[in-house]
């Protein structure tokens, strides 16, 4: 992994997991540690990249197939990573990013039934060496964080927009994303940490920043040693 001193953070998880608002606190939480945070996100990002986001989530993609699509989010990933991630590592910044290349993986992947060959030849090019170093999993069961995702859009609605196409999807296709994200973590224990979505956001908080500030000390911040725990910061 090609951090240079950084940090590099992901978060994953289907709709509704609340990725958004654990990153917000997690960001707070480092800070208050003294640690330089950036937040981004996927697709997205970079100036190039939130061009392609509005491409890929309105749905503007889609009638050139599943291939094209990937090859956008891969052009995104790229993008994004030469012109935020990347440059952010190497100043030695903690990077939160809201959704990274497991969810290529599953969307593309696992749903978009895409030959693992061209994934892997997407994920080779795209993101070369910048895998995070930590990446969170939120759990939630598919109609439960639909379920979420629809009250959050039913605001939206009122703010004259809508859901983007991926959250108008039937249950069984989120429920199989779902146990993709599962599957990855199982695969890599050592990066994916699954965190149930269905506790409190307190609690949740306490869980990821526990498990980051235990990741920053084993690479050498041990100042960390000296400031507040993240479950005494967040009570």
């Amino acid at each position: 992994m090609q951090t240079n001193g950084g940090l590099f953070v992901s978060f994953e998880g289907g709709e509704g997991a609340g990725k958004s608002t654990q990153i917000r606190l997690l960001a707070e939480h480092l800070r208050a540690l003294g640690l330089p945070v950036i937040t981004t996100r996927e697709p997205g990002g970079s100036a190039g990249a939130e061009a392609l986001r509005h491409v890929l989530l309105s749905g503007a993609a889609e009638p050139f197939g599943i291939r094209m699509e990937a090859l956008l989010f891969a052009a995104a990933r790229a993008d994004h990573i030469d012109c935020v991630i990347a440059p952010a590592l190497a100043e030695g910044k903690v990077v939160l990013c809201d959704r990274f290349v497991d969810s290529s993986r599953v969307y593309q992947g696992v749903t978009g039934n895409l030959e693992p060959d061209l994934m892997a030849a997407l994920e080779r090019v795209s993101v070369r060496n910048f895998m995070p170093d930590l990446t969170f999993m939120l759990d939630l069961p598919a109609v439960e964080g639909l379920a979420r995702a629809r009250r959050r859009a039913g605001l939206a609605a009122i703010r004259a927009e809508s859901p983007d196409r991926f959250e108008r999807e039937e249950i069984d296709v989120h429920e199989q994303r779902r146990q993709g994200f599962l599957d990855i973590a199982m695969r890599e224990p050592v990066r994916c940490h699954i965190v149930d979505a269905r506790q409190s956001i307190d609690e949740i908080a306490r869980a990821i920043s526990s498990k980051t500030d235990t990741v920053l000390g084993a690479r050498g911040l041990r100042e960390l040693d000296r400031l507040p725990s993240a479950s005494a910061a967040l009570q």
